[in-house]
């Protein structure tokens, strides 16, 4: 199955259309035709099917004709991971991130971050095409850059956790302190780890201390094995 992405789609829309770009694509490159049928998911949990009926490049429309809603996952997880140095690499964690499932995402720019500047509307359209790969039916929600001492400011619910590289403190590791169907938030901080004031705010703030594995990771890497890691809790 192929998925498209429509934000507009609700449960009262029965005839719609797509943007030029969309259209574009389903007539041009798909050489998609009236009467094919396509699947559409709004972002929000529902896949709608609908049937083109009239496939021109710039305005391609087509009519709802039954939708089906996809279970929310047991848990919820929110990443607020620094921006790495090279763009590229950042987006790989947003792709795999929304493959693996994660429900919302922050940019935090801490003392160390050597990029504090993120392209949002580019990332915005990796955790689209991510979403619409693996068929999943829920687009993660990326938060505007912040700074980590706003971040942490902030009221932030269920298990709360930051992973870092220094030695002198006890972490246990993620896997064996998770619960499952929990709300979670991990701090994942950038190449050059977090400041240790960062570190003493954060617990300060009620994050917990954690490990992921015996080896340094990079930034994107360890923000990947921490979500594979809440999702395999809660299979």
């Amino acid at each position: 199955m192929q998925l498209f992405y429509h934000p507009d789609l609700d449960d009262t829309t029965i005839d719609f259309s797509f943007p030029p770009e969309e259209s574009r694509h389903i007539s041009k490159v798909l050489r998609k035709k009236p009467g094919d049928i396509l699947h559409i998911t709004n972002g929000k949990g529902i896949i709608f099917e609908a049937e083109i009926s009239s496939a021109n490049h710039k305005k391609c429309e087509a009519k709802i004709s039954s939708k089906t809603t996809s279970p929310e996952k047991p848990y919820r997880l929110h990443m607020a991971v620094a921006p790495t140095k090279l763009n590229d690499r950042y987006e790989w964690f947003l792709e795999k991130a929304t493959e693996i499932g994660v429900h919302e995402i922050t940019p935090v720019i801490c003392d160390h971050s050597e990029r504090k500047v993120i392209k949002k509307e580019r990332m915005e359209k990796v955790l689209q095409s991510a979403m619409k790969q693996s068929l999943q039916t829920h687009l993660p929600r990326l938060n505007d850059a912040i700074p980590l001492n706003e971040f942490l400011e902030k009221t932030h619910s269920g298990e709360l956790f930051i992973a870092h590289c220094e030695v002198d403190q006890v972490k246990k590791e993620l896997y064996h302190t998770l619960s499952p169907k929990e709300a979670t938030t991990i701090l994942i901080g950038p190449e050059g780890d977090f400041s240790p004031s960062e570190i003493d705010l954060a617990l300060r703030k009620g994050f917990n201390p954690i490990a992921l594995g015996e080896t340094r990771l990079r930034t994107e890497t360890a923000a990947v094995v921490a979500c594979t890691t809440v999702a395999m809790i809660n299979l």
